[in-house]
């Protein structure tokens, strides 16, 4: 989807969670470039205020929202903010996430329940309050309908040791891009998981004694992705687009 021209219709709108992290700030500055309408959100108010002034000029209008992942009423706020501002919602990406390591032995609830917070009841509640938003936009452009784009990751589809927490709550949000596709898609609503393997951003700092970081995948790539997806007819639907880093398996996270 080009940048809007002279007598072209209303630019598209999409709302990105996470947008301060590597690969939120990815996807929010390309599409930004490709011409949207964005509302931005996160946690940091002042990693919010930068990305808009680097943003400054480009797209057809932004907004920031901050909120907290774990608070659903910053959730349904968030949603609620873009629909005032934008009133339908082309391209939905979920974007923020949390992960931390650990043994199932020894791992603690209280951080399986922050992971399942976060990464999964936050991107359903979102979906949930951007229906009507999402269903308005797909009325509107019914040859492209409209996208929700979840970044989920490699652990959701084969597991790895340290990473069943992550992974479980992960392959939840696969599951739910593709129970999106089951009950909206007739009406032009789709979802896709997009689950990468490790991602050159902060996140994976953890494994740099074992990965070089010049070996994982760019963040420029994710947001390639989010766009192309955006582009596609609503007649398409991806359920799951799975990225390994290059290597001896296609499973290689």
């Amino acid at each position: 989807m080009t940048a809007p021209g002279p007598g072209d219709q209303i630019a598209p709108s999409a709302l990105v969670t996470g947008a301060t992290g590597g690969i939120g700030s990815a996807i929010a500055g390309r599409l930004a470039e490709a011409g949207y309408r964005l509302t931005l959100s996160g946690r940091d108010e002042a990693a919010l205020a930068k990305l808009a002034a680097d943003l400054a000029g480009r797209g057809a209008g932004l907004q920031v929202v901050p909120a907290d992942m774990g608070s659903e009423d910053d959730v349904r706020a968030l949603a609620r903010g873009h629909a005032d501002r934008f009133g339908s919602l082309d391209l939905l990406v979920l974007s923020a996430g949390t992960g931390t390591s650990g043994r199932i032995a020894e791992y603690s609830m209280r951080r399986f329940d922050r992971q399942m917070t976060v990464n999964v009841r936050a991107p359903f509640a979102l979906v949930q309050e951007c229906l009507p938003a999402l269903r308005r936009a797909a009325a509107a452009r019914p040859g492209y309908g409209s996208r929700i784009a979840a970044i989920a990751s490699m652990a959701g589809i084969a597991s790895a040791p340290g990473l069943a927490a992550y992974g479980a709550a992960k392959a939840a949000l696969i599951s739910l891009c593709q129970s999106v596709n089951a009950e909206e898609s007739a009406a032009g609503v789709t979802a896709t998981a997009i689950a990468p393997g490790f991602v050159d951003t902060e996140m994976s700092a953890w494994v740099h004694d074992r990965i070089d970081p010049a070996e994982m995948i760019p963040p420029g790539d994710i947001a390639e992705l989010v766009l192309a997806l955006a582009q596609l007819s609503a007649r398409s639907v991806v359920p799951l687009i799975a990225i390994s880093r290059a290597g001896e398996t296609h499973r290689q996270a």
